[in-house]
């Protein structure tokens, strides 16, 4: 029996259904997650699981100004309670150092990374001061007791500067292609804010080392080898004094890929008190101080010839970024730049993307992080192009979408497409979701008075580029150990990964053990972002597996284990695609929208586990359901958060789901040795797309062509009334 680094059972392990003979092919197959049997009977391990030896608990006083000045901040009254061990402020840890931002797109100014607000604060929320106690009812109750003087007087960011991001795509003479064309067509798109709101919240546990003077962190992250890294440069301290592990990582969505303020603050605690700390968020603080996503507002412009061929496209788009920066706060503009035209052949473009601080929580990465933001406006100029000129919605994409022959293909926003047969998904949705009965009885609905809309949402997916470690380990007895270093929370990474190397090596599935999360067992790696596990984790895994076949069959040692690590960088990006049909009906008395069928078929390549490649679709497509319906996280006018709880942030239901048939294509990449593309953002990015086209096709014979999400029952009668008055 083998267990992995959050106490599971993952060799030995299976059920009499799940067990292969030996040589089966493994890849492909539903095979049963292997995870779920400890986290349905509650033997899941989180960080707030972990034991530590009689830990300090970290309380955090929040600013409840979005702006002004730190007058005073006093602990005293703190610190006289009993069982209260300590007390920090901003002037406490001034002198560490900033988060490092992946720098894809140009940033002005120097990135701000307040570990605690010194001076002045710039949203509400942030953290001013901590304290720690012997408890976390104690802890909580001491923070209440800090006094904290702020003068708010002024407006504006805080004095770190204006910091910005910006990137450029051009290609071709745009004006002149606009002036040229038979119709010019413009939208404008608004993207909520959004909570990403993972089951397990934030959280960090620190085990301290008197006699190595290091530290043990149990970190729920994405990454934990980047954490380890960015807190030894952010506070001084060598690597080899900081392991980070990452156990049960109860959901993400990216809103964990990034170091947070309190995470620094609870290690920095730890290494000054020499005791252990654990810091867990309560769901209100996540939705106050933790990163959102989406926030943009794009404007496009898309020049059509009389027979409906794409001319030229240009496109601004605006994003929203926080008072400080994740990690990751630089790719949403720059997906939502890049990934335009999408998957259409178009070759004059000019796209500007920007993004600029502003005084509330962070903004960063969240499923399809900028994916969607490009599609939903790509896909709705194409839908205005079609009522501009009167050709079927299915019918103008087919024209304009890339062919199979120009695969690989370098777009005018300068990224390569690798494969793709993007007209013949299109035509496989249409007939599996009846797209002609269903457009005619959508006819026949609206003489009878009915509001009701059909729409279509094509896209394309970056499925992660750049490198990935793994180590595989045969032993003699037929058991092969798996470590690898990516990361998981909670999508079936352990079951996936152990598939890959039993299919590779010729196993039983249930000899394959797999490590993963880890600083001190695995090699270091990236981790679970941007759809990229599969892909370029599973192409580690089958480079390593190929070295240990090439070595045994070398003749290596037949009574050793036999061993390989391999560092594995893909020879290119991988696109995922697929599109997403909805009928949706819109309720003339209320405005209450109701999607009552949806269809999607995506192609990711080579799939590992038809089971799970559903779960996340379903998945993505609630988020995205949640987004185009139903979620917004609100800010009013003084800068105070009016969603701070799950009971005024609408996140979607079980019974908010409707009907959703799924299909799929397959088309290997060939830049990447399983032929695998992504499918964890699919539905977030083609779901919004087809329910806000859909929406708006209801309403268009009202005269509405313009709705922003998310589109609540009130919006739309409020669209339906003002247009019945026009």
């Amino acid at each position: 029996m083998t267990i992995d680094i959050a106490g599971h059972v993952v060799a030995g392990h299976t059920s009499a259904d799940d067990a292969p003979v030996r040589g089966e092919a493994q890849i492909g197959r539903a095979v049963r997650r292997r995870e779920d049997d400890a986290l349905v009977t509650g033997r899941g391990r989180y960080v707030a699981d972990v034991p530590l030896d009689n830990p300090l608990h970290v309380a955090f006083v929040r600013s409840p100004m979005p702006t002004g000045a730190i007058l005073a901040c006093d602990g005293a009254a703190a610190l006289d309670m009993a069982g209260v061990a300590g007390f920090a402020c901003g002037e406490d840890v001034r002198h560490l150092g900033r988060l490092s931002v992946n720098p894809v797109l140009t940033i002005e100014g120097e990135a701000p990374f307040p570990v605690l607000a010194d001076g002045h604060v710039a949203a509400v929320g942030q953290p001013v001061a901590a304290v720690f106690a012997e408890s976390r009812a104690l802890a909580q109750d001491a923070a209440d007791m800090v006094m904290v003087d702020i003068d708010d007087a002024g407006e504006g960011l805080s004095p770190e500067g204006d910091t910005r991001i910006s990137g450029d795509w051009r290609q071709g003479d745009v004006e002149a292609a606009m002036a040229s064309a038979a119709h010019v067509v413009e939208v404008r798109v608004e993207h909520p804010r959004l909570a990403p709101s993972p089951l397990e919240p934030r959280g960090i546990a620190v085990a301290f080392d008197p006699a190595t003077e290091s530290v043990t962190v149990w970190h729920s992250t994405q990454t934990p080898h980047r954490a380890r890294r960015e807190l030894s440069r952010i506070l001084g301290v060598e690597e080899a004094r900081i392991a980070v592990e990452a156990p049960d990582v109860g959901g993400a969505f990216g809103m964990k890929a990034s170091l947070y303020p309190e995470e620094v603050l609870t290690v920095w605690a730890a290494f000054r008190f020499r005791r252990d700390m654990r810091w867990i968020a309560s769901r209100a603080e996540d939705l106050l101080s933790a990163s959102h996503g989406r926030g943009a507002t794009s404007r496009g412009r898309l020049a059509v010839d009389t027979e409906g061929r794409f001319l030229a496209l240009s496109a601004e788009i605006e994003c929203p970024l926080g008072h400080w920066l994740p990690s990751s706060a630089a790719i949403p503009p720059w997906n939502a730049g890049r990934i335009l035209p999408g998957g259409y052949a178009l070759d004059v473009i000019d796209v500007r993307s920007r993004a600029r601080l502003s005084n509330s929580a962070p903004v960063g990465i969240y499923r399809g992080a900028g994916r969607p933001e490009a599609n939903c406006l790509m896909e709705r100029l194409v839908d205005e192009a079609a009522a501009a000129t009167g050709l079927d919605p299915l019918e103008i994409r087919r024209r304009n979408l890339l062919s199979p022959e120009s695969f690989p293909h370098r777009t005018a926003s300068g990224v390569t497409l690798d494969s793709g047969r993007y007209g013949a998904l299109l035509d496989t949705l249409a007939e599996e979701a009846g797209y002609a009965d269903l457009r005619e009885a959508v006819a026949g609905r609206r003489a009878q008075g009915e509001i009701v809309g059909l729409g279509l949402g094509f896209y394309i997916e970056p499925c992660g580029t750049g490198w990935e470690s793994a180590r595989v380990t045969l032993h003699p007895d037929g058991r092969a150990e798996v470590a690898a270093g990516g990361s998981s929370q909670g999508h079936g990474r352990e079951t996936a990964f152990a598939q890959i190397v039993a299919d590779r090596l010729g196993l039983p599935l249930e000899r394959v053990a797999v490590r993963h999360g880890s600083t001190q067992d695995c090699p270091t790696g990236i981790g679970a972002l941007a759809s990229r596990s599969t892909a370029i984790g599973g192409g580690a895994l089958v480079t390593a597996c190929d070295e240990v076949l090439a070595k045994r069959q070398a003749g290596e040692d037949a009574d050793a284990p036999v061993s390989a690590e391999v560092v594995y960088e893909t020879e290119g990006e991988a696109w995922g695609y697929g599109a997403y049909l909805v009928l949706l009906s819109v309720d003339p008395d209320t405005g209450m929208p109701t999607i009552e069928r949806a269809h999607c078929v995506d192609d990711i390549g080579t799939v590992i586990n038809p089971m799970m490649v559903e779960g996340q679709i379903r998945g993505g497509f609630a988020q995205g359901l949640g987004e185009a319906l139903m979620e917004r996280v609100v800010y009013d006018g003084d800068g105070q958060l009016v969603t701070g709880s799950l009971m005024d942030y609408a996140l979607p239901r079980a019974s908010d789901m409707p009907p959703l048939a799924i299909g799929k294509t397959v088309t290997p990449s060939p830049f990447n040795p399983l032929g695998a593309k992504g499918v964890g953002e699919a539905g977030t990015i083609g779901a919004p797309a087809a329910i806000l086209n859909a929406a708006i096709d209801a309403l268009r014979p009202y005269g509405v062509t313009d709705l922003a999400m998310p589109l609540t029952a009130e919006r739309l009668w409020e669209a339906l009334r003002t247009a019945r008055k026009r």
